[in-house]
């Protein structure tokens, strides 16, 4: 039985009708409850239809609840060896991070139980429920893994803004404060305007007068053109060479099936799991296998060139 549910719950891939159905279910739950906290917070929807909104809650806590139990209770048959201890498999499962977005959806109805808490800040903290779908969003996994995959120079960029952001904000303290003592009054208040001037934004509520200052203000916002383009560059960049990474070990995975020549139903299995799993889509796979068995193979018998998946140059 736990086998099975964890399977439901896409344990096992998203292919099969039933999975696709459960996440279909979960996907438009997710939708429609980022949905009722929008609308719960236009005041007359919320007098008018309180109720509603309330009933909505409380049905979709106890969906997510009851999912999140049940993933707790099949983290043991996850592939990974280090989840198949019943107690602690299933701790390490409870602090990993989909895990934790998991627990946030739910967690803000319970404290509201245990303890005393604005009921508008329960209702915004709802909305961490659009998390959820990071589980079935190709895009939010991949941007995670560039994330990872780019963490120490996401972490440069940010130290150099962070040193240009304590400069500017110094330099502009120090032209300004005499002839603005009640605008920039102080270095942590200057950081206000170099935050909104190296973003280019530029919202005018703190202006430098004196020439110094308006040289330093026209050299931050240049500055902060740069400095916004750096982590989209960190990105893309990122992004390209993840997707390349998955292609190449999906590439991979085609070569080791093909050695015999043919891909036989287990390795055609083999193969859509390990495409799920880089988050591949069914047009980026049959273009690799295409490309893969267009370019010939080695036959492991003869050494001769194969000119498709099932032909053997002897036979032709």
């Amino acid at each position: 039985m736990r086998r099975t549910v964890y399977h439901m719950l896409g344990g096992d891939g998203h292919s099969d009708l039933l999975v696709k159905m459960v996440d279909a279910f979960l996907i438009a739950l997710i939708v429609l409850n980022v949905a009722a906290v929008v609308l719960e917070s236009i005041e007359h929807l919320s007098i008018a239809h309180g109720p509603v909104f309330h009933a909505f809650d409380l049905t979709s806590v106890a969906i997510f609840s009851l999912e999140y139990v049940l993933r707790l209770w099949t983290a043991v048959e996850l592939d990974d060896p280090k989840f198949r201890h019943p107690v602690w498999g299933r701790l390490r499962w409870a602090v990993s991070p989909m895990a934790i977005v998991d627990l946030l959806a739910v967690l803000p109805f319970f404290l509201g139980i245990v303890v005393e808490l604005d009921l508008r800040a329960i209702r915004v903290l709802r909305v961490l429920r659009v998390f959820k779908l990071g589980r079935y969003s190709m895009a939010m996994n991949v941007m995670a893994a560039v994330a990872r995959q780019e963490a120490r120079s996401i972490g440069s960029v940010l130290f150099v803004m962070m040193v240009i952001l304590v400069l500017t904000s110094s330099l502009i303290y120090l032209f300004e404060h005499r002839a603005q003592p009640h605008v920039f009054s102080d270095i942590p208040t200057s950081m206000w305007w170099a935050v909104v001037t190296l973003t280019t934004l530029g919202y005018g509520d703190m202006v430098p007068v004196t020439p110094l200052g308006r040289m330093l203000g026209a050299l931050t916002a240049i500055l902060g053109v740069g400095m916004i383009a750096l982590p989209a560059g960190v990105l893309a960049s990122g992004f390209s060479e993840q997707m390349r990474i998955r292609r190449e070990e999906y590439r991979e995975a085609v070569e080791k099936a093909l050695e015999d020549g043919s891909i036989n139903r287990s390795e055609r299995r083999l193969l859509d799991r390990t495409r799920r799993s880089l988050q591949l889509s069914e047009e980026e796979a049959s273009l690799i296998l295409r490309q893969s068995v267009e370019t010939g193979h080695l036959c492991p018998h003869c050494a001769k060139p194969l000119r498709g998946p099932h032909s053997h140059p002897e036979e032709d």
